[in-house]
């Protein structure tokens, strides 16, 4: 009758090379609630666990945590970041397609950008035109208030 392994105990893990949730966390930069979420969503793969039931990841889960930091922080979505992890899964890919990702993400950055610089603006324009003093009147409440077409 084959003999099935059973689940580590920490200390062999550890000796294994395997890392429990708060050194992957250290290691990797995200937090462990974020990678219990990560784990959730399947951005990483189960975690294997030790006898008493501890989260255990490998260098190659640090590694992938790595990189869905460095993609969160260039402002790529859970949806892209699955899409980048695909194609750097797969080793056959063309690197037209994550070229052709990135330039999209760019240009959805450059529109929020230009946005947010409208926003600047009008936000300034106003501060200008109010005179910040004791009266009670406001360009800046009265433009929030007025009605938008």
């Amino acid at each position: 009758m084959p003999r099935t392994a059973l689940p580590p105990e920490l200390a062999q893990a550890k000796a294994d090379g395997l890392h429990n949730i708060g050194e992957a966390a250290a290691l990797s930069g995200v937090s462990a609630k974020m990678i219990r979420h990560y784990e959730s969503i399947d951005l990483i793969p189960p975690a294997g666990r030790s006898i008493a039931g501890y989260r255990l990841y490998s260098d190659n889960d640090v590694h992938r945590l790595r990189f869905i930091k460095r993609s969160r922080s260039l402002g790529f979505s859970i949806k892209q970041i699955e899409t980048l992890l695909g194609l750097w899964d797969n080793r056959s890919r063309e690197s037209v397609e994550v070229k052709r990702l990135a330039l999209a993400h760019a240009e959805e950055l450059a529109g929020k950008i230009r946005e947010m610089q409208t926003m600047q603006r009008t936000l300034e324009e106003l501060a200008h035109r109010c005179h910040g003093d004791h009266r009670p009147d406001c360009p800046i409440l009265e433009d929030l208030a007025a009605p938008k077409t």
